[in-house]
Parts: C-alpha cells; sequence; structure tokens
C-alpha cells in the first residue's frame, strides 16, 4: 500500500506533521493534544469546537468547526471553544414580542453594517445578517425561524465588526416567538396539567427504584417507531 506523505500544519504557533485527509480535531489528537474543552458532539452540531485558521501569506482569517473542517497543508490554526460575548438577562414573562424590548437588551443591532461577515463566518451557512435585520425591524418570527439552527459556536461574533452578540439575539427572538406567536398545543397543557396533579408519581417513583440494569433492558426493549 502507498504510503501518503505527511502534511504540515501549525498549532498554536508549533509545527506539526500529520495523516492527510483528518479533520482538525483530528490532527490535533494526532498530535498530543488532549481535548478537556472545546469537544462535544463531534458532529457539527453543538458548536464546542470553534477555529479559526489561516494561511501564510495570506491576509484571509479563516474559521469553521474542528470537527467538520479538514486539515490543508502550512494551515495555521487555534481554537476559541468559548467566545466571551455579552448576554441580557430578562424575565420572559415580563417582556413584550417588541423590536422596542430587543433594542433594550441588545442595542448594539442598530449598528449593523449589512456587510454580511456574520454569515461569511457561519459554519451553518445561516442567514445571520437577516435575522439580525428582521430583530431591528420587529420581524421576530422570522429572526426566530432563520436563527433556529444556530449552534452557538460564537464564529459569527468573533467577525463582526459591530460587536453584536447575534446567537444571544437570535435566542431572544425564538423565546419572544415560542412565549407569543406560537400557537399553544392542547394535549401539551392537559399532560402539564396532569404531571402537576400526580397522575404520574407512582410510575416516576417505580422507574426511580430501578437499577441501572433493569433500565437498560426497560430502554432495549421499548417501542420503536419504524423509519
Amino acid at each position: 500500500m502507498e504510503k501518503k506523505e505527511m502534511v504540515k500544519i501549525y498549532i498554536m504557533g508549533k509545527e506539526y506533521k500529520v495523516p492527510p485527509s483528518l479533520t482538525i480535531m483530528k490532527a490535533l489528537e494526532y498530535s498530543g493534544y488532549k481535548f478537556i474543552r472545546g469537544c462535544g458532539c463531534r458532529g457539527g452540531v453543538c458548536g464546542a469546537c470553534a477555529t479559526v485558521y489561516r494561511f501564510p501569506d495570506s491576509y484571509k482569517i479563516n474559521v469553521g468547526l474542528a470537527c467538520q473542517t479538514l486539515i490543508e497543508p502550512d494551515m495555521y490554526l487555534t481554537q476559541i471553544p468559548f467566545y466571551p460575548a455579552n448576554r441580557a438577562s430578562y424575565d420572559i414573562e415580563t417582556i413584550e414580542p417588541l423590536v422596542e424590548e430587543i433594542l433594550k437588551r441588545y442595542p448594539e443591532i442598530a449598528r449593523c453594517l449589512c456587510c454580511n461577515t456574520c454569515k461569511k463566518a457561519c459554519p451553518q451557512d445561516l442567514e445571520v445578517m437577516e435575522y439580525i435585520q428582521a430583530a431591528l425591524r420587529g420581524d421576530i418570527e422570522r429572526a426566530a425561524k432563520l436563527s433556529f439552527e444556530c449552534i452557538l459556536c460564537g464564529l459569527c461574533v468573533s467577525r463582526c465588526p459591530s460587536e453584536i452578540v447575534h446567537y444571544n439575539v437570535g435566542i431572544l427572538c425564538r423565546r419572544l416567538f415560542a412565549k407569543f406567536m406560537v400557537p399553544k398545543a392542547k394535549d401539551l397543557k392537559k399532560r402539564v396539567e396532569e404531571i402537576k396533579a400526580g397522575k404520574f408519581d407512582k410510575e416516576v417513583e417505580k422507574y426511580v427504584k430501578m437499577s441501572t440494569k433493569e433500565l437498560k433492558e426497560l430502554y432495549d426493549k421499548r417501542d420503536i417507531e419504524p423509519v
């Protein structure tokens, strides 16, 4: 079998040689790095492995998820498993679904330059700028739906020249949409009332008393809907 040539990359400024076709995450582990933070689902869903990288003689800063982005020769990279960003405190029961409420908590959205850098940085390819503009117009439903698949990786925030915390704005819009605009499910309301009335207390108590082995057996024997 032909042996493939190793690829040279740089992690935190130090040179390493790794096998080709690895993701950034696997290349880091191959190089001896142990993930304490910055590694979650490994499937591109949780947003924990946000990574910044660039190439020699290039002004461009690239971003991606370490578990999804493949390494390239001479890649200089570092991870940002947590990006510091301001988060407003609010009681969803006492605010209203109005643009004034959003601006009160995230006034920086009024500084949006419509440069679309946030979308270019998004590993999910979400219409980030569009949902910020929707929030600025008070179109909470559109903002909620466009931001629904956000994984909170923080890469949009890291590139925004207006220092907007896009994903926290999205969270607020989704909460307002769910609280005030989505029709309430009658079956859910009924089930909540049943839980509060203690209808399932005996059944829950039975499961609590079961051993781990018994719970696993019960789980394995559960009814599964056909695909």
